[in-house]
């Protein structure tokens, strides 16, 4: 049986600039995590729909998805939980929906990582 694909989830955008932030930042994930992919909630490509049909042709039936929101708002709580009960049945697929990346207390030492950092840079 394959491992689960983590698909990390950001939301999306018509600009490509903002894809290429969450690109960016998903890049170390990608590159120590097997199976692990970015996917798009709207407005973007790759989406979750995309992701999961490849994912299902490679033999892949699990997916974990890993929000990279701050907090569970409207998307995460009814449209994701959603497109995922629709996703699971169209591809046959068993999806979970992790919290998101925001409730996880590492990202809150990370942040005050990088505030420590500009305070070091800033000139007395």
């Amino acid at each position: 049986m394959k491992s689960p694909r983590i698909i990390l989830l950001a939301h999306g955008s018509s600009d490509k600039r903002w894809c290429e932030t969450f690109e960016q930042l998903a890049a170390p994930t990608l590159a120590s995590v097997n199976n692990a992919q970015v996917a798009y909630m709207e407005l973007a490509e790759p989406s979750m729909d995309t992701v999961i049909k490849e994912g299902v042709a490679e033999g892949t039936t699990e997916f974990r998805i890993v929000p990279l929101f701050l907090a569970a708002g409207r998307h995460l709580r009814k449209d994701v939980p959603a497109m995922i009960e629709e996703l699971e049945k169209v591809h046959g697929a068993t999806i979970q929906l992790a919290p998101p990346i925001g409730e996880n207390p590492l990202l809150g030492q990370a942040i005050r990582d990088v505030v420590m950092l500009q305070l070091e840079e800033t000139p007395a």
